[in-house]
């Protein structure tokens, strides 16, 4: 009566079977794919785009812009996927398909420096001292700076 799943078993079957379980494959696989497109698509566009899934060898990408969009898809698609295919080999990926959409993570994306608030019409901002605002100089001869010709 003895069951032959009893006893000792190679460690490296039980990891394997752990890793299928848990998912750790698909995780390694997906954050590989994803280091693969940010390297090939480039510090700032890498920023404008998001991976989706990828169905029957198709990658599903979303992209921020439709200018973005259509470079990327008209100019750059052969490399991107030499760069993959390359670069990520766990996945197999054939095609590229781009979307418009909105890109979701923002708040793993490194901080953007902020714009100066617009002031509002019929409001002036401070002015440092000793600096004129441009409205309010005053010239010696009352006009604009600018000499007439003489004739």
């Amino acid at each position: 009566m003895s069951n032959p799943s009893r006893g000792p078993r190679v460690l490296s079957d039980i990891l394997g079977e752990l890793f299928t379980v848990r998912g750790y494959g698909r995780l390694r696989a997906r954050q590989e794919l994803e280091d693969a497109w940010n390297a090939a698509v480039g510090e700032p566009k890498c920023y404008q785009t998001q991976l989706g899934e990828v169905r029957r060898g198709v990658l599903n990408v979303t992209v921020s812009q439709s200018t973005l969009l259509e470079e990327l898809a008209a100019f750059h698609k052969p490399a991107l996927l030499a760069a993959l295919r390359s670069n990520a080999p766990a996945t197999t990926i054939h095609d590229i398909r781009f979307r418009v959409g909105v890109i979701a993570l923002a708040s793993e994306r490194p901080a953007v420096k902020a714009l100066p608030t617009p002031t509002p019409l019929g409001e002036r901002r401070p002015v440092a001292e000793g600096r004129a605002q441009a409205g309010n100089r005053s010239k010696p001869d009352g006009g604009s700076g600018h000499t007439p010709m003489q004739p």
